[in-house]
């Protein structure tokens, strides 16, 4: 494959492991298949660095906001210079944001707070919002639902999906729920994103949603550096974003069609999700 089809739709290139060979990094990337890396804030620091790594590379789109596990740090004035920072060139989304009760490394009702605000603050500049969802999915949801994420008012504001149906621009990162739950997002207007461990022995349920959703919903990611797929995952322990070839080719193994449509569908749903322009 000669183009350039592959969309990572959440990494970390921003991540602090990565300081000392982010150029490295970078011009790996710039060498490989992949075209567009959207590099996702998890705090003030990560989000700064984002901007700035989107500012120095063609292929890097930026997402800014406050992961679950860091909301016990964050006040207003946090939440002021995240706005600050989403109104910068090449800013694409809000996230990723959410609720994790799985480490709970912030108490509850701090993330809940943060999470509406953070919501509230992706409605107002009608920036598309990266979840992070984890022992949390139905909660989650009723949040979403009761800050108005897939209210037409919201969906007004973007093109429908290519089906004609309403898209509130709510992407779940990583998703691991049910077909049933993926359906019910789908169905509000959501988008799907499958990470590596779609590649791993025990991915049932991630597997049967892959087979539940149509392409035209779904995303591929690496959440690098975490989660590296098979096969290398047995020497690689940190994952990289040039990855994501093994996440889409699995994903084209389990529909049953070629490497090259799922990489150029998950580019221009990726293009289309984030509002990146054709260059």
């Amino acid at each position: 494959m000669s183009e350039k089809l592959l969309f990572d739709s959440h990494a970390h290139i921003n991540e602090e492991r990565f300081a000392e060979n982010r150029s490295q990094l970078c011009a790996d990337i710039e060498a490989s298949q992949l075209r567009c890396v959207m590099d996702i804030g998890y705090d003030l620091e990560s989000s700064q660095q984002a901007v700035k790594d989107a500012a120095a590379y063609d292929f890097c789109y930026a997402a800014v906001g406050v992961h679950p596990h860091d909301t016990k740090n964050m006040d207003d004035m946090t939440l002021a210079m995240i706005r600050g920072l989403a109104k910068k060139p090449k800013v694409q989304a809000i996230g990723e944001i959410g609720l994790d009760f799985y480490y709970d490394n912030s108490p509850r009702e701090e993330q809940r707070y943060w999470f509406r605000k953070q919501i509230q603050l992706a409605l107002e500049l009608k920036l598309p919002i990266v979840i992070h969802a984890r022992e949390a999915d139905q909660e989650v949801m009723d949040i979403l639902k009761e800050e108005g994420v897939f209210s037409k008012r919201r969906t007004d504001d973007f093109p429908p999906q290519p089906d004609g149906s309403p898209d509130a621009r709510v992407l779940l990162h990583c998703f691991s729920g049910s077909k049933e739950l993926g359906r019910q997002y789908v169905a509000l207007g959501a988008t799907l994103s499958i990470a590596g461990p779609v590649t791993y022995k025990n991915a049932r349920k991630t597997v049967e949603v892959v087979e539940a959703i149509d392409l035209s919903r779904l995303l591929v990611e690496t959440d690098s550096p975490y989660l590296t797929p098979e096969p290398m995952r047995k020497e690689h322990r940190t994952n990289l974003p040039l990855y994501v070839e093994y996440t889409a080719r699995k994903v084209a193994e389990i529909k049953g069609i070629s490497f090259e449509e799922v990489a150029r569908a998950t580019m221009e749903n990726g293009r289309r999700f984030f509002g990146i322009e054709e260059e």
